[in-house]
């Protein structure tokens, strides 16, 4: 639960940054596979940094599945939030032994933390 709460001061924190990101179209490319498996090792160490620049370097995956709900009534930005939680999530569970990437992964958070937002409007 406190990871969760951390995640969230980091999310409202960089806020503007990341709404300067959408309205720029400007999102950090993502990761090379080497730095992203040397990042996510970090984290594993508690390395708040590493989760920080994954979480970034990840930002335009959360823009690329919220196009799917454009059809939706829901506001873009909103979407572009409840996905970066799903985001976050997914950077916090992930697990390197499962055999799946880290955008794989993260791509079904993304999409299931906004699908439950849908789901409760």
């Amino acid at each position: 639960m406190l990871s969760l709460l951390g995640s969230l001061a980091y999310l409202f924190k960089d806020f503007w940054l990341f709404v300067s990101y959408v309205k720029n179209n400007a999102f950090p490319q993502p990761l090379p596979e080497e730095e992203e498996r040397e990042c996510l090792e970090r984290m594993a160490q508690g390395d708040k940094e590493a989760r920080n620049k994954l979480i970034e370097h990840n930002l335009r995956l959360v823009a690329h599945i919220v196009k799917k709900f454009e059809n939706t009534k829901e506001d873009n930005e909103d979407l572009i939030s409840i996905g970066t939680i799903g985001l976050i999530k997914a950077i916090e569970s992930y697990s390197t032994g499962k055999g799946t990437k880290l955008a794989t992964y993260a791509a079904r958070c993304i999409e299931n933390e906004n699908l439950k937002s849908l789901a409760v409007h």
